[in-house]
């Protein structure tokens, strides 16, 4: 075990949910998709469930069963088509992530960005909002679904910035964020002001919950 006060530890985040809260844009998006596609979701399962898992995986639950591999690119196209014109700014920094980022900058963590949204829309929402200093760099899924699953993109990021596993920690808000970090063996943290409830957390296997960004910052594993 070792204390982030004794040693410097990489930290990987998610975007959506544990950044930014998404939902308006995210939510407007999968709306306009189903409509266009003259489909409506389910009243049992809200869109922002969905939040969190790369699109495909979205569409091949919310489009018919007996959708194949095309529907469900169709359904990409046109929920990209207004996503990156409007859903990508309908959008909003949590209060508090600023200043944690700042904290753990000064602190000498190395900052990460793992997100299953495409790597070209995160690195625009991190700029629009001012965020791109604290990061050494942003990762994200590829359009043509490359590093959609969160277990191959965190793989990727340990790969491509050569870090070390043991000093590495993947903090999200959903059991993608947790599950992933498990399968590449690094610590994972939730945290409870996203869309996942503490439930879907910890069933996942996160090892600490946070309540408020701020309380990142005196994190110890």
């Amino acid at each position: 075990m070792l204390s982030q006060e004794s040693k410097p530890v990489n930290i990987l985040f998610d975007l959506d949910g544990t950044l930014t809260d998404s939902r308006p844009g995210i939510v407007a998006c999968l709306e306009h998709t189903l409509s266009e596609l003259k489909l409506s979701s389910s009243p049992d399962t809200p869109l922002e469930n969905f939040i969190g898992a790369s699109l495909r995986e979205v569409f091949k639950a919310l489009l018919p069963a007996h959708s194949n591999k095309n529907d469900i690119e169709v359904a990409v196209s046109i929920y990209r088509e207004r996503f990156r014109t409007k859903g990508l700014y309908e959008n909003s920094v949590y209060e508090g992530i600023p200043e944690m980022l700042s904290s753990l900058t000064e602190q000498g963590r190395k900052l990460y960005i793992a997100t299953s949204k495409p790597q070209v829309y995160a690195e625009k929402i991190i700029q629009h909002f001012g965020l791109a200093e604290f990061f050494q760099a942003i990762y994200g899924a590829e359009l043509d679904g490359r590093f959609d699953l969160k277990s191959d993109l965190i793989a990727h990021v340990l790969d491509v910035s050569a870090l070390d596993k043991e000093l590495t920690i993947m903090i999200g808000d959903r059991y993608h964020d947790i599950n992933g970090a498990r399968d590449n063996h690094i610590y994972p943290v939730g945290v409870l002001w996203g869309y996942g409830s503490e439930e879907e957390l910890c069933t996942a296997g996160a090892k600490v919950l946070c309540n408020k960004p701020r309380d990142i910052t005196t994190l110890s594993i």
